[in-house]
């Protein structure tokens, strides 16, 4: 195919691939704790960093990197320590990162069209230094979600539990939010900020509709994520549209695939289900 001619095309499967895998793997605990919506928190804070690489003349990922990793740190401090609701931290994200992203591009001579391919993502925005970024963040991301699953788990499910269990939470939950932040500046390029959130959630609610576990859906959910991302990019070369709008379609395509084949899918575990305990009850009868 002539679209592996390119450079930046190579660039951009990569970086969608790296997408695919990172954004459903922390994805998956995210959706677990009910916190869905961080990735956008995380996101519109961003903003921000990308506006401080224009400022400081450097790659806006790394900015972005540092400035997401203590935007996620504080609101997860905010949240353990109850001084106010999680909601309110994830507006003050929103509306401070938004906010901050739109002055400073402007005091660096900018304007908000700048940020306009981070945003919603492009298949020619991901430059060669970008892809060596995402690498790096990829590994971190993955040794964390991977490695640490057993222990993460635990206290997606229930904190207390893990704590009486002598796991460090406050330390778990605390990488947890740093891993999403990395994650956040690993997809902007291809997904976008604005639409980030979509890829750590739809792959992975999609997956749970025909799993039975948390290794299973981790698993499929990355594999959704992989297949949508690099379908979304190779699509958008043809049709000339932003990477990231295509990549958000397709998985919610998938939700709806999924969606349908579930029905079926769960009368039969349910009829399996009924026989079993039918089975059971007859051989106790017998038994008696």
């Amino acid at each position: 195919m002539d679209l592996f001619e390119y450079a930046f095309m190579q660039r951009a499967l990569i970086a969608a691939a790296l997408v695919g895998i990172t954004a459903p793997a922390i994805g998956t605990y995210l959706v677990q704790r009910r916190q869905a919506v961080m990735g956008d928190g995380i996101g519109h804070v961003a903003m921000t960093g990308v506006a401080l690489g224009f400022l400081l003349n450097t790659s806006p990922v790394w900015t972005a990197s540092l400035v997401c990793v203590v935007g996620a740190v504080g609101m997860e401090y905010i949240r353990s320590r109850g001084k106010t609701s999680g909601d309110i931290a994830l507006a003050m994200l929103f509306y401070g990162g938004l906010a901050g992203g739109v002055l400073i591009i402007n005091l660096a001579g900018g304007s908000s069209a700048n940020l306009s391919a981070y945003l919603f993502g492009g298949i020619t925005a991901v430059a060669p230094q970008d892809i060596t970024a995402a690498l790096i963040l990829t590994a971190f991301v993955l040794a964390v979600t991977i490695g640490l699953r057993r222990q993460l788990f635990a206290i997606s499910q229930d904190e207390e539990f893990a704590r009486v269990t002598g796991l460090p939470v406050r330390a778990l939950n605390l990488l947890m939010a740093v891993t999403a932040a990395l994650t956040v500046t690993v997809a902007m390029r291809i997904v976008g900020l604005l639409l980030v959130s979509a890829m750590m959630v739809i792959p992975v609610a999609a997956a749970q509709r025909v799993t039975r576990g948390f290794a299973a859906t981790l698993t499929l959910a990355m594999v959704i994520g992989v297949t949508v991302s690099l379908s979304g990019v190779t699509t958008t070369y043809y049709l000339d549209a932003p990477s990231g709008a295509a990549i958000v379609l397709l998985a919610i395509a998938v939700f709806v695939l999924m969606t349908a084949v579930s029905a079926p899918l769960a009368r039969r575990r349910a009829k399996a289900a009924r026989a079993a305990a039918e089975e059971v009850c007859t051989r106790d009868d017998v038994k008696v």
